[in-house]
Order: C-alpha cells, then sequence, then structure tokens
C-alpha cells in the first residue's frame, strides 16, 4: 500500500509498503478514509524533541498524528465495540512496535489509539480533531487536580482551543478565550460560548476585572511571545501559566520578575503525552468513553482545507488554509475487497 514515511534526513516521501493483514492482539485495523495535517506533524518533523523524548516510529517510519477512518478488523482482547465502526484516531494514545502509521491506506494501531464515532458523522470531519480532544480532556482533568477553578484560554479560536470551550462548557468551568479577531469572537459567540476577548489595546483591563470575577487562575497558552507578556500583569493571583504552543514563534516572552512575586505566578510546560489521562490507562479508557458522548459537538469538528492525495504530500506539507482550516490527505482504498469480506463474515461468525 502507499504510506508517507520519515527519511532518515528528516524529510517525508511516499513508499510502497506491506499492507497490514491480520491484527494483532489489542490492535485493529483502520480503513483511512483522510489525515488532517496538525501543526505538530510539521513541529516534530523538524525538532523531534519539542516535547522532550522523541516520538518513537513504527517499523515502516510513517508519519501522522491523527486521522480517521473505518475499523476493518479487530485482534484479540478488542472490545466487540470497535468491529465495523467509525473511529477518530490519535496514534500517540496507544503506542506499540506493531503500529503502522496513519499518512497511509491502512492503519494498525492500538485500539486505545481510536475513539468511536458516531455512525450519523462523518469520519472525515473528525479526521484532526482526537488530538485537540484529549489534549484539552487532559489539561482540564489536570488543572481541576491542581485546585485550579477556571481557565484563560490563548489561541481561543484555535481547533483546540475549540475543544476547550466544549468541555469546559460541559464541565461549568468558568473559562476566558482570547482571539485575536472581531470575526473569531463572533464565531464563538455563536457556537455559545460566553467569555471572549479581542487581543486590542484595552483588553487587558477587560482581562484583569474578569479573570479576577471567574477565578481563571490556569492559562492554557498556546501562543506564547509577547502576548503572555501582555496578559501576566492582568493574571489573578496564584496563577499558573501552562506553555503548550508556539503561535508566537521565536519571539521571546517577558515578564517582569516582580510579577512573579507580587502575583506568586508559576509557569509550566503541558504535554498530553506526560498527562496522567494519557499514561495510566484506566483513566484513557474512562475519558474516551465519556469523549464518545460529547465528540458530535460542532466546536469539535475538523476544519477541512484543501484536500490531497498521498503522493501530493509536498503541496499539502506547504499549504497554510486560513481561519484554523487544514489541510487533509485523503487516502486511496488498500483494502482488497474479498479480504475484508471474509473478516466480517468471519467477525460476525
Amino acid at each position: 500500500m502507499k504510506a508517507i514515511c520519515v527519511t532518515p534526513s528528516r524529510t517525508l516521501e511516499v513508499r510502497d509498503i506491506p499492507t497490514p493483514g491480520e491484527p494483532a492482539a489489542g490492535h485493529v485495523l483502520v480503513e483511512m478514509d483522510a489525515s488532517a495535517i496538525n501543526q505538530g506533524d510539521k513541529t516534530f518533523l523538524r525538532m523531534p524533541t519539542a516535547v522532550g523524548n522523541p516520538l518513537a516510529l513504527d517499523r515502516h517510519e510513517v508519519w501522522g498524528a491523527s486521522g480517521a477512518g473505518r475499523v476493518i478488523a479487530v485482534g484479540a482482547g478488542v472490545p466487540a465495540d470497535y468491529a465495523g465502526k467509525q473511529v477518530a484516531v490519535y496514534r500517540s494514545l496507544g503506542r506499540s512496535a506493531e503500529s503502522v502509521g496513519l499518512w497511509c491506506e491502512r492503519a494498525h494501531v492500538p485500539c486505545s489509539a481510536c475513539l468511536i464515532l458516531p455512525d450519523h458523522v462523518r469520519a472525515r470531519d473528525y479526521c484532526g480533531s482526537l488530538v485537540n480532544v484529549m489534549t484539552a480532556y487532559a489539561f482540564l482533568e489536570e488543572i481541576a487536580e491542581a485546585g485550579h477553578k477556571g481557565v484563560i484560554v490563548t489561541a481561543g479560536n484555535s481547533a483546540t482551543g475549540c475543544a476547550m470551550a466544549s468541555l469546559a462548557r460541559s464541565r461549568k468551568l468558568p473559562a476566558i478565550f482570547l482571539v485575536r479577531t472581531e470575526a473569531a469572537r463572533r464565531a464563538l459567540i455563536q457556537s455559545g460560548v460566553e467569555h471572549v476577548l479581542v487581543t486590542e489595546e484595552g483588553f487587558t483591563d477587560r482581562l484583569a476585572a474578569l479573570s479576577a470575577e471567574l477565578a481563571t487562575t490556569a492559562v492554557f497558552d498556546g501562543v506564547g511571545g509577547d502576548l503572555l507578556g501582555k496578559i501576566a500583569p492582568s493574571l489573578p493571583m496564584n496563577s499558573t501559566i501552562y506553555a503548550y504552543g508556539f503561535l508566537g514563534g521565536a519571539v521571546p516572552i517577558a515578564i517582569p520578575s516582580v510579577l512573579f512575586m507580587m502575583k506568586n505566578l508559576t509557569m509550566r510546560r503541558f504535554s498530553n503525552f506526560e498527562s496522567r489521562t494519557v499514561k495510566e490507562q484506566g483513566r484513557l479508557v474512562a475519558a474516551l468513553k465519556t469523549l464518545e458522548s460529547l465528540i458530535d459537538d460542532p466546536l469539535f469538528v475538523t476544519r477541512i482545507g484543501e484536500e490531497f492525495r498521498l503522493d501530493q504530500i509536498e503541496q499539502a506539507m506547504a499549504c497554510e488554509p486560513s481561519d484554523g482550516a487544514r489541510a487533509v490527505l485523503v487516502a486511496a482504498p488498500a483494502r482488497r475487497r474479498s479480504d475484508v469480506a471474509r473478516r466480517n463474515d468471519e467477525q460476525a461468525a
């Protein structure tokens, strides 16, 4: 089958690799429909240790963190619920030496990397969703355990920001979302998000008043750069800034040291790979089950931009859609119809 693989020089190339056959125990075969190109796919290609330890590849070095498709076969020990279902996949949730990654025609992954989608949605609309949804879920779990009662989200109209909005609403957790444009503010307000501020002149005064009122002492920061310097004076006492993203690029963060003393500020990174939600199997299973009942919220849908075939990977990686949309890789069928029919018959029996 066709697959997009990493070369020793950290570039991508299309290769022919063996099509996975029988799934290993605990694994599923997923006929891939589409995979979104997330910012992390580009970041980790350039900087494999961007979140600490490098992410392990499979033996064929197939790239890609998230996608969606349909389960066509299940291995021993996999719950029967997965058989034949549409799934959203976030590969890093279930790491395995036997995996075959997602930028291909047929993936082979642990079932713990998959979230079962409702029958009434289109799998492709969730081809980039699970990474953002799980990040938001794991973060909210972490800050709740740390005693925080509310959150400020930079890059509020990003995919992870939208996921945070949905999950915060379901938990009745006070949340403030910072966005760059009035159009982004209107989009979130129309989606039912209550507290949205545009980062324009004078917004820090409004942020200070609202954050004090809502006790939003956790900051989920996907931007970095000078935005943190602007909002730091407006944060409540005992706030913690969790660094997650790099949208601010190489612009340094500048916060006067006196603010750390005056407000007892803390800065630390957040990595969903290191969260208890992802690292502890029981918590991960519970998270996936919870998210199954929430996933059809429109705020979780992947914003799809231009679609590309696997052999168009260079154009796809160069594509920079606007308004938070993603370039999407659309997989061609790898199925051998007779094989799939036989497996379906065996599973039904």
